[in-house]
């Protein structure tokens, strides 16, 4: 007996069409010509990563300013996502060193206002995450990733996809906080690499992992004096 087949369901259809989606295109324009007209105008900067819940009393807060100061020392700008925790310790370090300190904001549960270490004219209020995405990624030379939850874990992968399929120039990645990231590795390693394969070998070299503050300014200093990039520039042209 042949098996019956059930008659094919009319195509799902929106439930409403809001006329405002095409006002949307205008509001993304919007705000990328307001990050790149304000961050064209800065130098060479690192992007740092991490909680919005790291406490000011975590070793992890205290490690992200001094990160933030020696960067700062070694001419580079700090770019972060202008909260509070990490990014407000980022934030702190370059503004104690006298240094440029770049904050784009996003109206999240944790992140309900900016932090007080921003530069007055380089702060950036963002509506999307993924124009935020591109202004932390387009003007960094390098990337700090502090620990955090699935906000960082995003902005890390997000990274190390474009650099994996040279969507953007290969710059440093590096993971600080041993005891933090070394779980991940194992299972990137194990997991992706050995038993699925879903990952070359060489990757793994894209993301080291340090507690060492002077190590993080060593590997971004080591990886611009070599050929690989002998200017420094902005990421991808839009």
């Amino acid at each position: 007996m042949a098996e019956e087949i059930a008659p094919r369901k009319a195509m799902k259809q929106w439930t409403q069409m809001k006329g405002e989606n095409s006002w949307t295109m205008f509001k993304v324009i919007a705000e990328f010509v307001d990050g790149f007209e304000t961050l064209n105008k800065i130098g060479p900067c690192i992007s740092i990563f991490g909680s919005a819940r790291t406490k000011p009393d975590s070793k992890y807060y205290k490690l992200a300013v001094n990160i933030s100061k020696r960067l700062t020392q070694e001419g580079f700008g700090v770019i972060t996502g202008g909260g509070p925790g990490i990014m407000e310790a980022a934030n702190k370090g370059a503004r104690l060193n006298e240094g440029m300190s770049v904050g784009l904001n996003i109206d999240l549960p944790f992140e309900t206002s900016h932090n007080a270490y921003i530069d007055p004219d380089k702060n950036l209020n963002h509506r999307y995450f993924f124009v935020r995405k591109v202004m932390f990624v387009k003007y960094a030379q390098a990337f700090v990733v502090m620990p955090g939850g699935f906000g960082t874990l995003d902005e890390l992968f997000e990274v190390l996809t474009l650099v994996q399929t040279n969507k953007i120039t290969s710059v440093p990645i590096i993971l600080v906080g041993t005891e933090f990231w070394s779980g991940m590795k194992d299972w990137i390693t194990k997991s992706m690499l050995e038993m699925e394969s879903n990952i070359s070998a060489k990757d793994l070299d894209l993301i080291p992992v340090t507690d060492d503050v002077e190590e993080v300014v060593k590997i971004i200093n080591k990886f611009y004096e070599g050929d690989q990039s002998p200017n420094l520039k902005p990421n991808y042209e839009l």
